[in-house]
């Protein structure tokens, strides 16, 4: 019962504890309200059918006293009451009664032989299916017993009702107890929720979101220190940017004059013995590889600033992609009949990058790419990049995506062109949503994983 109610909602956890609040509330006091009337209707009951049955017995004792005593004719006068009581005398040995029904096996064994012991008594029994109520009274003087037997059928009747009245109210109060809960958790949670709003905004990359402070004094000082903390984040996001692309910008000059220098030497490769050429290629491809770095920080430094720019045109995927796959991939390319010549809206550079950097991330974490799709999905086209890798985990399909992402799993799939600094796949995500498309991954049927990029179709942008 914890644990199924530990799964629930922070709002239902509160309307239920409301109902159980009320339920306990409406049980107790029920309870009580049940004992107290109980208590009362029997005392009072009681009281009346002793005073009734007393009554009688010095009637029937007056009656006995005279010399020819009519005793059918003594119980038949007898005062009953507003329910019906049915007496039984016992006198001279013989039993008399007032109802064939009552007699003197119908009493209970023990409480008749208290009674003709000399001792008067009471005794609640239950009698043809209902309750019964037994006064018994000895009269020594006279050498009498009597009895009067009280059908108690109209006090439970009573008692019932009560009961179910009150469970009645036990219910209802139960109900609107979970109905205020749920509107007291409603008025509570709402600012929460609106928090929590604001920080899937924030998140996703809105960082304008703020919380408002509103006239609960409560809620302003989380509103405060919310708005703090987003503006906190934002200024050390810029901050950050602002270093990369000072960084970046830095390090072109000096590169470029290291790229200059590399393309002199280069030419007079052959003059070179063995192992400078050796070295000289080493630094070739150092240099080409830190230059990828350099234009990927710039990038990513652009989308950070907002001031990364679509050139478009239109573009024929099909044929975007048979020119951005090399020659030398040993690559199936597959385009589907229905995906020739379907025209988008988009800047060939940039749709460019996100191709070579797919095949670069397939050929650098995934043992190659094996194929590269091109096929209609309704109203977009999709760019699908297979490779012969172990695939991705379910837990990292996201954070590949993510700018130097690290970990057992992110980390084989942390970038392009295995630079391994984790840039890659971000480019790719961030060029996709500048057109308004989507990228994902998932498993490649027969193993490995499947890059899928999804773009709107011209008509439909």
């Amino acid at each position: 019962m914890a644990s199924a109610v530990a799964r629930l909602g922070l709002r239902a956890r509160i309307t239920v504890a409301f109902a159980l609040g009320a339920l306990l509330l409406s049980t107790v006091m029920g309870g009580l309200t049940y004992a107290v009337t109980l208590r009362y209707l029997v005392r009072q009951r009681e009281s009346a059918v002793v005073h009734q049955a007393y009554v009688n017995a010095q009637l029937i004792r007056a009656g006995l006293r005279s010399a020819r005593p009519d005793v059918t004719q003594l119980l038949a006068g007898l005062e009953t009451s507003s329910a019906g009581s049915e007496s039984l005398l016992r006198y001279t040995d013989r039993w008399f009664a007032t109802s064939i029904v009552v007699g003197r096996d119908t009493l209970p064994a023990q409480f008749r032989a208290v009674v003709l012991d000399g001792s008067p008594a009471r005794q609640r029994y239950s009698f043809d299916g209902s309750p019964h109520l037994v006064v018994g009274v000895p009269i020594p003087s006279v050498d009498a017993h009597y009895f009067e037997v009280f059908t108690l059928a109209e006090l439970d009747r009573t008692v019932r009702l009560i009961g179910g009245t009150l469970v009645a109210a036990a219910a209802l109060t139960t109900l609107a107890g979970a109905a205020l809960g749920r509107w007291a958790s409603g008025r509570v949670l709402t600012p929460v929720s609106k928090a929590a709003v604001a920080a899937a905004d924030i998140a996703s990359g809105n960082l304008d979101t703020r919380l408002e402070a509103g006239a609960d004094p409560d809620m302003a000082v989380l509103s405060s220190s919310f708005n703090h903390m987003v503006d906190a984040l934002s200024e050390r996001i810029s901050r950050d940017a602002r270093f990369a692309s000072d960084v970046s910008h830095e390090l072109r000059s000096p590169l470029t004059t290291v790229a200059t220098s590399l393309e002199v030497i280069m030419a007079r490769r052959d003059e070179l013995p063995e192992r400078a050429r050796l070295a000289l290629d080493l630094l070739a491809a150092d240099v080409e590889r830190f230059e990828r770095l350099v234009q990927d920080l710039l990038e990513i430094s652009r989308f950070d600033a907002g001031v990364a720019r679509l050139a478009v045109e239109d573009v024929r995927l099909d044929e975007l992609v048979r020119h951005a796959v090399p020659d030398t991939l040993a690559a199936e390319l597959d385009v589907d009949a229905d995906a020739a010549g379907l025209l988008i809206r988009a800047d060939k550079r940039r749709l460019e990058r996100v191709v070579t950097n797919l095949l670069s991330n397939a050929d650098a974490h995934g043992g190659g790419a094996v194929r590269v799709g091109v096929r209609r999905v309704g109203t977009a086209v999709r760019l699908e990049v297979d490779d012969n890798g172990p695939g991705v985990p379910d837990e990292d399909r996201l954070r590949v995506f993510e700018r130097f992402a690290r970990g057992a799993a992110a980390g084989r799939r942390s970038g392009s062109g295995g630079d391994g600094v984790g840039l890659g796949l971000s480019l790719v995500d961030e060029h996709v949503r500048l057109h308004h498309g989507r990228v994902w991954v998932e498993d490649r049927p027969g193993g490995g994983a499947r890059f899928v990029v999804e773009l709107p179709l011209k008509d439909e942008g």
